[in-house]
């Protein structure tokens, strides 16, 4: 019994003190050297068309916002409604709503059954990234912060058409 529990210590503890293996092409990484910055799209956009998609990371850009959502999900409007519900979504009386960001997961829900045109699209994804900006709920907030978001797409769409692009 004590040759077995010795023997399975040995095997068990030194290999945890080895030097692990090398194939002999491994070097230090010199204090100079850096990882590679981080892309900004570094979020995923989720049950959209390639069109809406597009737009959206093209839109998301031009915002130059300093908070990202990590997920945009575009959902069926029966789970948008579930998904509502789970997160305890408070609507003030006599307003819908079409999306909405769940601020500790960095996630934008978009109801896509009440998708309406591109333009409304962009304008409240503004308004979402104001949440994330302010991390606050309060819809006042987020429109204060979506403001310089939505100047940006603006002044974007007339150089655009300035310069004689659709």
């Amino acid at each position: 019994m004590k040759l077995a529990t010795w023997t399975a210590l040995l095997l068990l503890a030194v290999p945890q003190f080895g030097w692990g293996q090398t194939n002999g092409a491994s070097k230090k990484v010199s204090g100079e050297e850096t990882a590679a910055p981080l892309s900004k799209n570094i979020y995923s956009v989720i049950g959209a068309t390639p069109r809406q998609e597009t737009l959206l990371r093209a839109q998301i850009q031009i915002m130059n916002a300093e908070i990202l959502p990590l997920r945009i999900v575009f959902v069926p409007h029966w789970k948008y409604l579930d998904t509502a519900r789970t997160f305890h979504l408070h609507v003030p009386t006599g307003y819908t709503s079409a999306m909405f960001t769940h601020l500790p997961s960095r996630t934008i829900f978009i109801d896509a059954d009440r998708y309406i045109n591109d333009d409304s699209l962009v304008y409240w994804v503004a308004h979402e990234l104001g949440h994330l900006a302010t991390n606050s709920t309060k819809e006042s907030d987020a429109d204060k912060a979506a403001g310089p978001f939505r100047a940006r797409l603006k002044e974007s769409a007339m150089l655009a058409a300035l310069a004689g692009k659709p």
